[in-house]
């Protein structure tokens, strides 16, 4: 295998974004992040609903942890944009905006994170482990986990013959894990159809990339195993769409696999109850969201227009509130069955 040096950080323009961009793909991806936030929204309204007095983290319709992914969508859209329900993706303890963007049915997802029987998982995973065998996709809690089952899902489309390919996600703390390396290795030595993505949101919990990681970029570690490393910067969600589409295709066509590091950006706390006290940053968060920015620069191109926003707008309302009404009327499990689904 011949070792390619990793990529320089790559401009909208030179990832295939930018104004020559189909503005019917401009807009899907938009839709998929409009999806996204609204779908986020209202799971962080629901969760929060019945949780007081004060914050109690084990009450409430969807009791325990929270992590939701508002400010990363770019990410998701970017790379889903690609991708077919054939395809495999496993994503990270934060999957909503990936489980959007690769077409989980929400109210089976909402469901699932709800605890009831109707679910994903018929309530028993929660919202770190959604499985939904019809897309390929899954979820964990557990830091870098993705990666290896994404590289036998790989091995295994590989060995059938098709063009089907795997993308593990994970977020940059994951990367200094050995799953991570091992991973790259072998994908690279079996040249495996293998999309990595690594979300830079630069926080693991609480801790900056800068204090933990010995490399500005994680992409630069592609060169390490002779595959092709590439970071985008500015959360630019065409250029994450460049970006995939070069690494999809070169993992389609038989030439193995690819790193793609997006500088991200974490709006809201690691999990919901965080107050973040540790975020000098927190204050100008909210002026980086990718959502008006790239709405803005839409208007601009002429893609977008009051009458289209207020229709992509309305109707992920009403994707989400169907989901939402779905799962509270979802029966809870019964109690007797918690062995059930869980021994062969």
């Amino acid at each position: 295998m011949t070792t390619q040096a990793a990529a320089q950080p790559t401009t909208p323009q030179q990832a295939g974004g930018g104004p020559d961009l189909d503005p019917a793909v401009r807009l899907g991806l938009y839709e998929t992040m409009v999806l996204s936030r609204t779908y986020e929204e209202a799971i962080l309204r629901e969760y929060h609903a019945d949780k007081g007095p004060g914050f109690d983290i084990g009450k409430g319709l969807i009791p325990g942890e929270m992590h939701l992914s508002a400010g990363q969508e770019p990410v998701a859209a970017g790379v889903c944009a690609h991708l077919t329900t054939g395809d495999a993706v496993t994503a990270t303890h934060r999957p909503h905006h990936f489980a959007v963007a690769h077409g989980v049915d929400l109210r089976r997802m909402t469901a699932e994170i709800f605890g009831r029987e109707g679910g994903l998982g018929r309530g028993r995973g929660g919202h770190m482990h959604l499985f939904d065998p019809d897309t390929h996709f899954s979820c964990s809690g557990i830091i870098a986990e993705g990666y290896p089952p994404a590289l036998g899902q790989a091995f295994a489309f590989h060995r059938q013959g098709t063009d089907r390919i795997a993308v593990a996600v994970t977020g940059e703390g994951a990367a200094n894990q050995g799953a991570f390396h091992e991973s790259l290795n072998l994908a690279a030595r079996w040249s495996l159809p293998v999309v990595f993505v690594v979300e830079d949101n630069d926080w693991g919990i609480s801790v900056p990339r800068t204090a933990s990681t010995s490399v500005a970029s994680n992409a630069d570690r592609a060169v390490a195993y002779g595959i092709p490393g590439e970071r985008i910067e500015g959360n630019d969600v065409e250029g994450v769409y460049g970006a995939a589409r070069r690494a999809v295709a070169r993992a389609r066509a038989g030439e193995g696999p690819s790193l793609i590091e997006v500088h991200t950006l974490r709006l809201w706390g690691h999990f919901e109850g965080d107050a973040q006290g540790y975020r000098l940053d927190l204050e100008d968060a909210p002026s980086h969201d990718p959502i008006p920015r790239y709405e803005a620069a839409l208007r601009e191109a002429g893609v977008l227009d009051d009458e289209t926003v207020t229709r992509i707008r309305s109707a992920a309302g009403e994707r989400t509130e169907d989901a939402i009404a779905f799962a509270k009327n979802s029966p809870v499990p019964d109690p007797a069955s918690a062995t059930s689904y869980v021994f062969a």
